[in-house]
């Protein structure tokens, strides 16, 4: 571990990384679903050690596997969530009627996925285009017709577009800045596409509430970077962006919405961001000593978990998962959990049903399993959809069924 951690650096500024803020162990993946043949095949296990930087406390994961192995062909689909549909509605409705957004505008958003988000910008008649580097999530995109770019985003891609004509008055970006292990290349990509007058907005989540709610399910290799928003801030103004406002949204268990334009158009800073920095500051986001204590916190996490499941099945219960999310990965593969605790899990996304949980190997089906086979328990892995979940599941209450959360700690949902 010394030897890698010496070879390691920061990838926004540089520094050696050699504070370790958590160590999850190995695992597979988070989003490498596997079909039934693959279940006689070895499966590739990547450390999931993750690092703070002494120097600008970016919160970052060292590069396990090319981006182009995990997003080319991607298993998540925005649009099977019910809650995430609504707050991409309700953003474009905000977006239009605070900057006026019209048919003479461009709206351009990163990672678009199959179209979740600009299909409401289209319905109101502003033209839109998505870049999203999954082919199979664009297929849906384009087929719902919103025009989309199957490429990666960075300098390179943006200046591609810009020399086609292509500059964005809106540029959106909802959970994919975490995603880029190029952080420089990417942010200067948004700046080089960004119009004159432009606004960006990103989305993320929010560095300070995994910390406060010990969400360490929220790291998998896909997320190369976790921020504060006074780190993301001081990336952002590294590249001529500087951040005028901040929203702090309930998504994924507390996420930010930053709002950017170019520094020689930017307007009055909102008050907002003096709050948002200070209250971060007296949370101790600013001292290294903060981040060194999140370790022991996720071992008693794990342990509080452990002790529920066992408990469980020494009493003879039955207990089955809900949502087959990347988070839930990270959960069950650093808690050891497997079919001898959790009988399988459901998802309301046919692309993942019929397949096995990478790493614990434990099956998809359908939601009508759980109904089916009337488990005791219900641990819901996707904990930032409680509610929904709790709703749309109703009916597992008519047997005595209960539904269970691990994050921040074990609970069963009353």
């Amino acid at each position: 571990m010394e030897d890698l951690v010496s070879r390691l650096s920061c990838r926004f500024c540089g520094a050696p990384l050699t504070e370790i803020f958590v160590d999850l162990g190995s695992s597979p993946l988070a989003n490498s679903y596997l079909e039934p043949e693959d279940l006689g095949r070895a499966e590739a296990f990547y450390p999931l050690a993750v690092y703070t930087c002494g120097e600008c406390l970016l919160v970052q994961l060292p590069e396990a596997e090319r981006p182009e192995a995990i997003f080319s062909d991607y298993a998540y689909f925005s649009s099977f969530s019910d809650s995430w549909l609504r707050h991409a509605e309700a953003y474009a409705v905000a977006m239009i009627d605070r900057f006026g957004f019209g048919t003479g505008h461009q709206v351009i958003e990163i990672a678009s996925n199959d179209g979740y988000l600009l299909r409401w910008f289209k319905d109101r008649g502003v033209p839109v285009l998505g870049v999203e580097p999954a082919g199979n999530v664009a297929q849906a995109a384009v087929a719902a017709g919103i025009p989309t770019v199957v490429k990666f985003f960075g300098v390179a891609t943006a200046r591609e577009l810009v020399a086609e004509g292509k500059r964005a008055d809106l540029l959106v970006g909802n959970n994919v800045l975490a995603h880029v292990p190029d952080l420089n290349d990417f942010v200067a990509g948004l700046a080089i596409l960004l119009a004159p007058a432009g606004v960006l907005t990103m989305e993320f989540p929010h560095l300070l509430r995994l910390m406060a709610e010990d969400q360490f399910d929220t790291i998998y290799h896909e997320h190369y970077s976790y921020f504060s928003f006074a780190t993301v801030r001081r990336v952002f103004a590294a590249h001529g962006l500087t951040l005028f406002d901040v929203e702090e949204l309930p998504t994924h268990g507390g996420s930010l919405r930053i709002y950017a334009r170019h520094e020689d158009a930017s307007k009055l800073v909102g008050e907002r961001v003096a709050d948002l920095l200070a209250r971060e500051e007296a949370a101790g986001l600013g001292r290294l000593e903060t981040y060194r204590s999140f370790g022991e916190r996720v071992r008693r996490v794990k342990w509080g978990l452990l002790r529920f499941l066992i408990s469980s099945k020494e009493e003879g219960k039955s207990i089955a998962g809900y949502g087959a999310p990347a988070k839930g990965n990270t959960l069950l593969n650093y808690c050891g959990v497997r079919t001898d605790f959790l009988d399988y899990t459901v998802d309301r996304s046919p692309h993942k049903q019929g397949r096995f949980l990478p790493g614990t190997r434990i099956p998809i089906h359908g939601p009508d399993r759980l109904r089916e086979t009337r488990p005791d328990y219900v641990l819901i892995l996707p904990w930032n959809l409680k509610e929904e979940i709790v709703e749309q599941m109703a009916d597992v209450r008519s047997w005595g069924g209960r539904f269970v959360v691990a994050i921040p700690e074990v609970r069963v949902l009353e």
